[in-house]
């Protein structure tokens, strides 16, 4: 007779995906809001919305990390992957004005690593505890096949809420706003395609010291900046006209999706330094700088659109919650079909 099979012999581990889920539980109760009803755990997660909203809105967000994964398997560094996941929705729906509520993951694998796992997974918890947002819950997919050997992909999905009059859209902006930015953490999440061809051309000493007692391969990995509660607070203050989260596209393509049709951004290079990790990037890869821009987030990870009458008070206030502002540009009209973002 043949021999009786089981999940585990077809390269599922139910028990270590149970072991996972009690290995994350503490990290995930941690960022819990009042909002949410129930435990870590279900087949659903809810989550009631605050009685201060009087028209609220949703506003929902998806993303991953991209291949900076393919950077964290090979330099076995899964600690901050997880905080970039967050970041990129949480900083996504932000920028219409939205306060994350909460935060579900999907993590599939080949085999699960519960290790692994969990430092992914504990990650995500502070990423979603820096902003205020509720990890409540996800998905852990271990599929035999499908992935290489200690490798695995991340996705995730944020949900805000906002008042329905409070939506930020960008309409509101005219020539003569100013456009100011929030300095970027690092290279974010997008264009490690490219950075990952100029490392294998360059091929750099990575561990030597490159800026600031860090080296190269910290710099390179650093995991996307938050922007939530120092933006939020700053709403609270101030009218802002229009955000653009510096993503994929750079700053050449993210802003015009926030601009009217007859306007333009006229940004200043000029304006602030281009950060040595980006220096090296452009130099050791020959990269363009028109390329640079509409490919990485030089320095600006976060754009935002104000009346030239609060310019400075926005600038001062976001300095004031640790954030490193400059005024980057100015608003000024389109003139025939001209690209909407101009930088020189």
């Amino acid at each position: 007779m043949s021999q009786s099979l089981s999940y585990r012999d077809a390269g599922v581990d139910i028990d270590a995906g149970d072991s996972l889920v009690e290995k994350i539980k503490p990290f995930a109760k941690r960022t819990m809001r009042p909002e949410v009803l129930g435990d870590l755990g279900g087949f659903g997660a809810l989550v009631e919305i605050s009685q201060k909203y009087r028209q609220p809105v949703l506003v929902s967000g998806t993303d991953g990390v991209g291949t900076k994964l393919k950077l964290a398997f090979e330099w076995e560094q899964h600690d901050t992957v997880g905080i970039d996941l967050v970041a990129m929705s949480v900083n996504d729906i932000l920028v219409q004005g939205a306060e994350p509520l909460f935060f579900l993951d999907y993590f599939a694998c080949g085999k699960l690593d519960v290790e692994r796992a969990a430092a992914v997974i504990k990650g995500i918890a502070a990423g979603c505890e820096q902003s205020g947002c509720a990890l409540i819950g996800g998905e852990t997919a271990e599929m035999p096949g499908m992935y290489p050997d200690g490798e695995y992909d991340l996705a995730g999905f944020a949900v805000g809420v906002v008042e329905k009059e409070q939506v930020i859209n960008g309409r509101s902006i005219v020539a003569g706003d100013i456009v100011l930015g929030l300095a970027s953490n690092g290279i974010h999440s997008n264009g490690y395609s490219l950075v990952r061809k100029i490392i294998e051309r360059a091929q750099p000493e990575l561990d030597a010291e490159f800026e600031n007692g860090k080296t190269l391969r910290q710099a390179i990995i650093a995991p996307t900046r938050l922007y939530v509660k120092p933006v939020l607070a700053a709403l609270k203050q101030f009218t802002i006209k229009g955000m653009a989260h510096i993503t994929g596209g750079g700053i050449s393509e993210n802003v015009p999706r926030i601009l009217p049709d007859n306007t333009v951004a006229a940004i200043d290079a000029q304006s602030w330094p281009l950060p040595k990790l980006f220096q090296w990037l452009q130099q050791a890869g020959q990269v363009d700088i028109q390329e640079m821009y509409r490919t990485f987030n030089c320095g600006i990870g976060m754009v935002m659109i104000v009346d030239a009458a609060d310019a400075v008070a926005v600038q001062h206030f976001l300095q004031q919650q640790g954030e490193t502002v400059y005024q980057i540009g100015i608003i000024r009209t389109r003139q025939g079909d001209e690209h909407q973002t101009q930088i020189g």
